[in-house]
């Protein structure tokens, strides 16, 4: 048996406190250490997070001879440098939710975890979900037959103006927040990049886009379209129309507490078909992408259930041409995957 991974977590901000509670049952991922920039919020997060140690800077944490990974929750203008800091230290690294804030910026990080030898994924916890392990197994065995449509969203309300989500510095906007969920569950299903892309937004006075919708073109592949936004009532579904079927889904990062996960399918082309409840496990997104974090590194890339360097380098350009054509009012072309 392994020793559990060690894992070290920069910022105290609250994704991180449910990742630390998502993660305290497992028995095989233990959060060793919390960091701040500010000492006495490094205290009294780790203890309120039961966490039994702090550190009073990032850099003291990725110095920690204890912490074997990182676990970077930082604002998304803050995910390469502070990736690529802990890569250069030696150590592995999961990174939230956007991997960067540019296909740029994503590519330097995924060299600097070649040059040092370490791991560099990008955290979706609703990949790690049985309930995207079935939805993609369906896909793949042509259970809806050969895509054609699929149409993805995901939006909230979020009225104070004052949070980072707002913030153009640091990588806000309801695309690179919310959006880049419907764009990666695009990418994994079809399997390549889309080669053009059309959107369009609302955006709000500091310059972020506050309700953004795109059309996705895919060479010999489906036609998507995903949607996101600060400004709506909270929604999150798919849905994923082949030759021969459909696919509905929440593809939720933990389903609600108590339920199982469901994938929705109805099999044939007639209107007036039933769709089946597919019911699979539930678990606690950030466990379960943890646990496959770790069972990446102790046993190797098969074992990982998220994105891969490819799709996660695919998102990050599909995202850069979405934003650039929201901006232009013109559809933008993407180069073809290197």
């Amino acid at each position: 048996m392994n020793a559990p991974l060690g894992l070290g977590i920069l910022g105290a901000a609250r994704i991180a406190r449910s990742f630390i509670a998502g993660v305290a049952p497992s028995m095989s991922v233990r959060v060793v250490a919390v960091a701040s920039r500010d000492a006495a919020r490094a205290a009294q997060f780790a203890a309120d997070t039961g966490v039994g140690r702090w550190h009073g800077s990032y850099e003291s944490l990725i110095a920690d001879p204890d912490v074997e990974a990182v676990y970077v929750p930082l604002p998304n203008g803050l995910h390469a440098e502070w990736a690529i800091r802990a890569l250069h230290a030696g150590k592995h690294v999961l990174c939230e939710k956007p991997l960067a804030a540019t296909h740029a910026e994503a590519a330097a990080m995924f060299a600097a975890a070649r040059r040092a030898g370490r791991v560099l994924v990008e955290g979706f916890p609703y990949l790690a979900q049985p309930h995207a392990l079935k939805l993609r197994q369906l896909v793949a065995a042509g259970e809806i037959g050969r895509l054609q449509t699929i149409q993805a969203a995901f939006g909230f309300t979020l009225a104070d103006r004052a949070n980072i989500r707002f913030d153009a510095a640091l990588g806000g906007g309801a695309l690179l927040d919310v959006g880049v969920y419907p764009i990666s569950l695009v990418r994994v299903l079809v399997g390549a990049r889309p080669w053009r892309v059309h959107a369009v937004a609302r955006w709000d006075l500091g310059g972020v886009d506050e309700t953004l919708v795109a059309t996705l073109e895919h060479a010999d592949g489906p036609l998507a379209q995903i949607s996101c936004g600060f400004a709506a009532s909270a929604h999150r579904y798919a849905v994923i129309a082949g030759t021969a079927g459909v696919l509905r889904t929440t593809y939720p990062n933990t389903p609600p507490a108590g339920q199982p996960g469901i994938v929705e399918i109805k099999r044939g082309v007639a209107a007036d078909l039933d769709y089946e409840s597919i019911q699979v496990p539930a678990l606690n997104g950030f466990r379960a992408e943890a646990e496959s974090f770790e069972r990446l590194l102790r046993a190797g890339p098969d074992h990982w259930s998220g994105a891969t360097a490819a799709e996660s380098l695919d998102i990050m350009a599909t995202l850069d041409a979405v934003l650039a054509s929201a901006r232009s009012g013109r559809p933008v072309e993407l180069a073809p995957a290197r």
